[in-house]
């Protein structure tokens, strides 16, 4: 199979989907591999890495497009790259088609075949491919927020951490997933106070059975959620349905209720956003404030840190992108049940139900 590995060229996104180890792989089963001039140029991987690999190495995004039975991505194409996918074409990558109804038409309009990290589902419900995404998401969330407390970018003015003599800030989680989890660690190691919250009970009792005393786990509904934004310092929304719209768990009136300063991450905006005031922004400009509130809704954040964020990707995502390349995307998504749930779009139909639900 021909594969084709372009730049990333969303706002601020470093990171590539193959790597050179990659490459190496690929070409030894006689798949020919093309990457676009420097795409694995700011997560540490020269045009040299990728040729010395079996690579070989286009000028252009158009070239990569034109010549490739399969793209591999990282995130979902933008605009300008709408009219590069052909039809029958595999794009491989991060969709995310739930919060976008541009991205989905044009992708039924392309007659490509569709397949999106984020739903390819293991037999126990986990998503393999999301998973280490969300690990740093999660962490980041953590040091983002507190970062954007200090005063100067209009937040409360406080040390997460505490110290002696001072009590620490305090941190409201949504969600017990991966990310509430991973952002959950950050935050206690800091020192702060955490409280975690989600509907799903066999989650609190392990949050319960693995973190120290100062993170506390309460059950998710909108009477505790009113309760617990009045005091906290940081927010962060890590709720996820896979395929499908996050849930608005924080409403514009609550913000009413939380103290000016208080800062809101929303690390489920690629899925809408769990907060009714969430709009996606860039690592560029990554803020804004609703109600005095301070809003950081990145919608690529892993993009921030591209070395260790393409590894943990490639590391997960490059046995499918092989399988897809070996057998080709009907024999492969027919042979593995996980692959199949990541099919979202195949030349023109959606056949994704949750995503049928959607549109």
């Amino acid at each position: 199979m021909i594969i084709g590995v372009p730049t990333e060229i969303k706002n601020n996104e470093s990171r590539v989907s193959v790597t050179p180890a990659g490459v190496f792989e690929l070409t030894k089963a006689k798949h020919r591999v093309y990457v676009q001039s420097n795409a694995g140029l700011a997560s540490g991987f020269t045009n040299n890495d990728y040729k010395n690999a079996g690579a070989q190495i286009l000028d252009s995004i158009e070239s990569v497009y034109d010549i490739a039975e399969m793209i591999v991505k990282v995130k979902e194409p933008i605009e300008k790259e709408y009219n590069l996918v052909k039809p029958n074409q595999i794009v491989f990558t991060y969709f995310h088609f739930a919060s976008s109804q541009s991205l989905t038409e044009a992708m039924l309009k392309s007659k490509a075949v569709c397949i999106a990290y984020e739903t390819v589902q293991d037999d126990d419900g986990s998503l393999p491919l999301l998973t280490p995404m969300s690990e740093i998401a999660g962490r980041m969330a953590t040091q983002q927020g507190a970062k954007f407390l200090e005063k100067p970018i209009k937040g409360k003015g406080i040390l997460l951490g505490g110290v002696p003599g001072v009590p620490p800030g305090k941190v409201l989680v949504l969600g017990a997933g991966v990310v509430g989890v991973q952002a959950a660690k950050m935050a206690a190691g800091l020192g702060a106070s955490v409280v975690m919250m989600d509907i799903n009970m066999k989650r609190l009792r392990y949050v319960n059975d693995v973190m120290p005393p100062h993170v506390v786990t309460e059950f998710s509904n909108e009477y505790n959620i009113r309760k617990h934004i009045k005091d906290a310092d940081l927010i962060i929304g890590a709720v996820l349905i896979a395929g499908a719209k996050a849930p608005k768990l924080i409403k514009l009136d609550m913000l009413k209720d939380m103290q000016h300063g208080t800062v809101m991450v929303d690390v489920a905006v690629d899925q809408g956003g769990c907060f009714e005031t969430t709009k996606p922004t860039t690592h560029e400009n990554p803020t804004y404030i609703v109600d005095e509130v301070l809003h950081y809704c990145v919608t690529n954040m892993p993009g921030a840190v591209p070395y260790t964020s393409t590894l943990a990707l490639t590391n997960v995502t490059f046995p499918y992108v092989k399988s897809l390349a070996d057998l080709g995307w009907e024999k492969a998504c027919k042979t593995d049940k996980r692959l199949q749930k990541g099919l979202n779009i195949s030349k023109g139909e959606i056949v994704l139900e949750e995503l049928k639900d959607i549109f």
